[in-house]
């Protein structure tokens, strides 16, 4: 037998936040066993509604969803798509990094989530729409045209005789998308990636997608086409970290100038949901051209409205049942040690938004946690001022851990990124670390601007320009370096840095010459840089785009940018990103780089794990069960068995950082404390 309160001072906080950051669908598996399916279920009900219509008649529709921070906007997209994913295809869009780059940005974002596997499936959307197509749901016929490139092309040219933009070519690439060895390429062309010329032989075609009109017609050949089979739902979340005017409002009639072309054109089999924040939305919808907001453009307005006490204390007992579950006897209530009178207290008017109940969940859950481990008789938590509070820097190292882990599985290759979202990125990070005179669009007047920006160091009188180009066609990297030259005479900046992981050509190409005469020798330099780098740019911008958004969480706190900004600043995290040691901006040759071995992977791995291990007692704030630990530390290394995670915890004994008090119980029982420095 195990009671309940033995099991609540071994355990994690269920309502660590943690645990409830939400963001682009296809990244955050959303956990059934924790939904509660009344709240905002009306919503979801409506918008199956607007669907069902899409499927009858093919013509386009657009959703206002509009909520408060905290109100679950982000998590209610992820249940929209676990819901609907049967009768329809979901992309998720995230900020744009310029204005004048969001039909690239859309058709990249749209394509990358085409490529996402529905959960239960075995094919990505994209296969399950290609094969869903009319012409091909024959299964004979489908698996003879499959084998055929020309009868495939031809069936489907028959099937859409007009309407399509350049049809013959991307009719070929969709059928090099059925063709593992080069669906990798196809996938590339149709993102808008700027292949190289071989590449481009491979595939059979001439035409790369580099323009914002390409874009926009490619983009309206999947609306197109999936008249025939299922919608696409274009969900656009996050938009506080859209382009702004220099006056500070956010550039939302960019979205509407392209909400508009859709709903120009028929048929155009899409559903757009646009996710925003009411207050972003009253202060910015005056920027937007009337017409783009009327009833024929914008089909209806959904406001997540707050919830019931008897849906906050449903969120409640959903957090606690793994806990209940493992406790004999049962606890007597499903929300035991919290009560229901908690939340009346707390919320007098009988209304309050998921992120406050979870929050409140979590500050209850911690008081009690304390009582029992000062070994104080058990009572009802009541948010008291000697609630232990969550220490700030841990929570975050916990946060920016779970987010820099989904990135890395998000992110396999440096151009999964366009070069303009890599700039954007790298920007933000200078921004946090504080460097000065940050100024973006370097090489002004080109198609190249949204490439690159120059900044100025404090102890320091250069300017310096940055230059980040992915792409690998070397024709374009050729016009690349002209413009280089150019901005070198009119002297935008003293010293000038290429970033580029990319092939660079070979002195045959007109491209490479210019490279090796600008970049060779000082000042100016090129610099490779590392998937590893990137993946800290990359978790970075997701958690800027979380703090803008209201939806960021650390502990108790829901920090905003410039909050952000200084818990990077005093964790140092970025201190390991190897870019930003080779651009001078954090200090270099911290013994974090790349391993020369294995055994000295290995023993990052183990220090990494260590810290963990830390962070995650210094989080609770006081006690947790070393299997409670050592289950934690498997999920986050499982690289590292129980008998290599184990010793480590004794290690950070002997070191004086952790203490288990009753050493003596055996390993199911024993707790483990942080070692609490001298006042």
């Amino acid at each position: 037998m195990t009671p309940i309160d033995q099991i609540i001072r071994q355990e994690i906080n269920p309502f660590d936040p943690v645990t409830f950051q939400t963001g682009n669908f296809w990244q955050e598996r959303q956990d059934q066993a924790i939904t509660v399916d009344s709240i905002h279920q009306s919503v979801i009900t409506q918008i199956e509604g607007v669907l069902d219509q899409v499927t009858q008649d093919h013509y386009p529709r657009t959703l206002l969803l509009a909520g408060d921070s905290g109100s679950g906007k982000s998590y209610l997209l992820a249940r929209l798509k676990r819901t609907l994913n049967p009768k329809a295809f979901f992309a998720y869009i995230e900020p744009w990094p310029d204005s004048d780059y969001i039909w690239r940005h859309i058709l990249r974002q749209t394509v990358d989530s085409l490529m996402h596997v529905p959960e239960g499936q075995e094919d990505s959307q994209l296969l399950l729409w290609i094969k869903s197509l009319p012409a091909l749901k024959n299964s004979s016929l489908m698996k003879q045209l499959l084998g055929e490139q020309k009868k495939f092309i031809s069936d489907l040219t028959a099937s859409y005789p007009t309407g399509l933009y350049n049809p013959k070519e991307f009719f070929k690439v969709l059928y090099h998308l059925t063709n593992p060895e080069l669906q990798p390429l196809a996938c590339y062309w149709l993102r808008g990636d700027e292949l190289d010329e071989d590449d481009l032989k491979e595939l059979g075609v001439r035409r790369l997608i580099d323009t914002e009109d390409a874009a926009q017609k490619v983009l309206a050949n999947f609306g197109r086409i999936s008249a025939s089979s299922q919608p696409i739902v274009l969900c656009f979340d996050q938009l506080d970290n859209i382009p702004r005017f220099p006056d500070g409002s956010l550039d939302l009639q960019a979205l509407f100038n392209v909400n508009s072309s859709i709903h120009t054109r028929y048929p155009q089999n899409l559903l757009v949901i646009i996710s925003i924040i009411n207050s972003t939305w009253h202060n910015n919808k005056d920027h937007i051209q009337p017409a783009d907001i009327t009833e024929g453009r914008v089909n209806g307005a959904l406001s997540l409205k707050p919830i019931t006490l008897e849906q906050a204390e449903a969120l409640w007992a959903t957090r606690l049942y793994p806990l209940h579950q493992q406790a004999e006897p049962q606890p007597n209530s499903p929300i035991y040690p919290l009560t229901r009178q908690a939340l009346e207290d707390k919320f007098p008017r009988g209304k309050t938004n998921p992120r406050y109940a979870l929050r409140l969940g979590r500050q209850l859950f911690q008081e009690y946690k304390a009582r029992l481990v000062k070994g104080e008789v058990p009572v009802t938590p009541k948010l008291k001022q000697e609630t232990p509070p969550t220490d700030p820097l841990a929570a975050f190292d916990l946060v920016w851990r779970k987010e820099f882990k989904k990135t890395q599985q998000k992110i396999d290759r440096i151009p999964k990124l366009g070069s303009p979202e890599l700039i954007q990125m790298l920007q933000e990070i200078l921004a946090a670390l504080q460097v000065e005179g940050i100024d973006p669009g370097l090489l002004q007047k080109t198609k190249y601007s949204i490439y690159s920006f120059s900044y100025q160091l404090s102890e320091q009188t250069e300017r310096i320009g940055i230059l980040w180009s992915e792409e690998a066609n070397l024709r374009s990297f050729s016009y690349l370096m002209k413009a280089c030259e150019k901005a070198l005479k009119q002297k935008l900046c003293d010293s000038l840095i290429l970033i580029r992981a990319a092939q660079l050509g070979q002195s045959n190409n007109a491209g490479y010459r210019l490279f090796k005469r600008i970049f060779t020798g000082s000042p100016h330099r090129h610099i490779t840089p590392h998937l590893n780098s990137v993946h800290y740019l990359a978790t970075y911008h997701s958690l800027v785009n979380a703090a803008l958004g209201g939806d960021l969480v650390v502990g108790d706190l829901t920090p905003n940018l410039k909050e952000l900004e200084a818990f990077i600043r005093e964790s140092q995290i970025l201190h390991n990103c190897t870019l930003l040691q080779e651009l001078g901006i954090v200090p270099a040759d911290t013994g974090n780089g790349e391993a020369e071995d294995k055994d000295d992977e290995l023993e990052k791995v183990r220090q990494d794990a260590k810290d963990y291990l830390v962070t995650l007692v210094r989080n609770d704030g006081m006690m947790l069960g070393r299997k409670t630990l050592l289950e934690n530390a498997n999920r986050e290394y499982s690289q590292l068995n129980e008998s290599q995670l184990n010793p480590l915890i004794d290690e950070l004994c002997q070191e004086n950082k952790l203490q288990i008090p009753n050493l003596n119980e055996k390993l199911e029982k024993q707790v483990v404390c942080l070692v609490m420095s001298p006042q």
